[in-house]
């Protein structure tokens, strides 16, 4: 075993690191015919065949990546289904559905910078494989896969076609063409260089604005996550527009790298994460689509989300944070939506899998079909169940994994108590420490599975005390 593949660890999706250092070839080749090995141990009786999914964004060399992943794979006797052009992650989940794979390994390093690259091991049902299966990959690496007595085959395949397909037929997609085709709605697609690029206007025809559609491995020196500080051209084209048309709808939709997490932009020109999103979804979809099932939200979900289920009489499961927990859940539940405070949403009519384009239609719909702005939605909702709240999050990196360990030991050993001269009534543990303050508000402190970063996360009554409350978890980090 090469000593160098001893400190690989995958998070919470997939394996991820710095290219040419954490990241290189040689690692790839390592693990790529490990994971096919345990895909094919875990999924292969079902699926009755060795057809492994192998796919990649457009980060710098991830095609060159991905054609490793393509030759060790097929070194080690699977069958490889090899991408014609790069395509959102979930593309390659729903190829490996689709064509009742083994599953997909896609060279992704999602929301990262542009010095990351990753492997993410999508699974047979057509999700993020669950925590036991990258376990087993994890623990294979001592020993390593050798290559077989008779190589596999390889065809190629257009990720786009049946993917975009197989989306339209999850909405009115005539309904949300013909209002952007009126000039009733105007859309933009900030697809941030990622590999989202094409993808709305595949969907919905040309009158869709998208804009940093070019291949940028750097990402403007930011990083292609749907957050505020990236999306300076978005709100600067929106508002200019916002100027010329003041009373048409207007939504900005924004993709991650890989496209499988969304954020938006409202007419008002106003940041709407999926906090926000997710509670005008499963209303749309209740309402207007008269979908039912579980809503599945990870620990850091905001209150608004079971609020907003409970009007609709949906139950409610939590999870920690990463998708495939949802995705696990999905599998044994019958599920309307599942949903990540960090952008990545699913459905159960779909795969279990989170899909940034899917969601954009479906938030699109809920525009074209109420007729209401995505902030007067949110404010709708806010009224009917009586609840008004703002949110934030922080990550705040350390010094190194050191750091990292003292402060869990300290939350370990000397639990907090009181914030902000405000009681702590609660605490949940099942990923980080989530308290639950006497005023209804809470404080999230998580930290990262693979780097020394502390996530903090809060909602409150108001953005004042949010940041206050923030501002107070910071210091006692530091």
């Amino acid at each position: 075993m090469p000593v160098a593949v001893k400190s690989i660890k995958f998070g919470t999706d997939g394996w991820r690191g710095v290219i040419g250092d954490e990241f290189t070839f040689e690692r790839v080749a390592w693990v790529a015919p490990i994971a096919a090995k345990v895909l094919f141990d875990t999924y292969g009786k079902n699926v009755g065949n060795r057809k492994i999914i192998v796919g990649y964004d457009r980060r710098f060399m991830a095609e060159n990546f991905a054609r490793k992943v393509a030759d060790v794979v097929k070194a080690a006797g699977f069958d490889v289904v090899f991408s014609e052009t790069f395509a959102p992650t979930p593309a390659f989940s729903w190829a490996a559905k689709q064509q009742n794979a083994l599953g997909a390994l896609v060279i992704t390093a999602s929301h990262n910078p542009g010095e990351y690259l990753g492997l993410k091991v999508k699974s047979a049902f057509g999700g993020s494989v669950p925590p036991e299966v990258t376990k087993k990959i994890e623990a294979l690496l001592p020993e390593g896969v050798k290559p077989a007595n008779t190589a596999g085959t390889e065809e190629t395949f257009n990720p786009w076609e049946s993917y975009c397909q197989g989306l339209q037929t999850k909405v009115n997609i005539e309904k949300i063409r013909g209002a952007i085709r009126e000039g009733k709605l105007t859309v933009f697609g900030d697809v941030m260089h990622g590999s989202a690029a094409g993808g709305l206007g595949m969907l919905l025809g040309d009158g869709v604005k998208e804009i940093n559609s070019n291949r940028d491995p750097l990402f403007e020196g930011g990083a292609p996550e749907p957050l505020p500080k990236y999306l300076s051209h978005l709100f600067k084209v929106m508002g200019s527009h916002r100027a010329a048309n003041p009373t048409s709808l207007t939504v900005g939709l924004v993709f991650d790298g890989d496209s499988d997490r969304i954020a938006a932009v409202d007419g008002e020109g106003n940041f709407l994460s999926s906090q926000i999103l997710i509670p005008i979804l499963i209303d749309h979809l209740t309402v207007r689509r008269n979908f039912g099932g579980e809503i599945v939200k990870t620990v850091s979900g905001s209150d608004l989300i079971p609020k907003v289920a409970e009007l609709h009489k949906l139950s409610i499961y939590e999870t920690p944070v990463g998708y495939k927990y949802i995705a696990d859940r999905m599998l044994d539940s019958a599920v309307l939506l599942g949903g990540e405070e960090s952008g990545g949403i699913g459905y159960g009519s779909h795969i279990p899998e989170r899909d940034a384009l899917l969601s954009s239609l479906y938030v699109l719909e809920a525009v074209v079909e109420s007729g209401k702005d995505l902030s007067d939605y949110y404010r709708y909702l806010q009224q009917q169940v009586g609840f008004f709240s703002a949110y934030d999050r922080i990550d705040l990196p350390l010094a190194n994994m050191e750091v990292r360990s003292r402060l869990l030991k300290q939350l370990e050993s000397q639990p907090l108590t009181e914030i902000l001269d405000k009681k702590v009534v609660d605490c949940k543990t099942i990923d980080g420490y989530k308290f639950r303050l006497e005023d209804n508000s809470w404080l999230m402190i998580r930290f990262s599975g693979t780097e020394p970063v502390l996530r903090l996360y809060c909602e409150a009554a108001d953005l004042e005390t949010v940041h206050k409350t923030l501002a107070w978890a910071k210091s006692w980090a530091e």
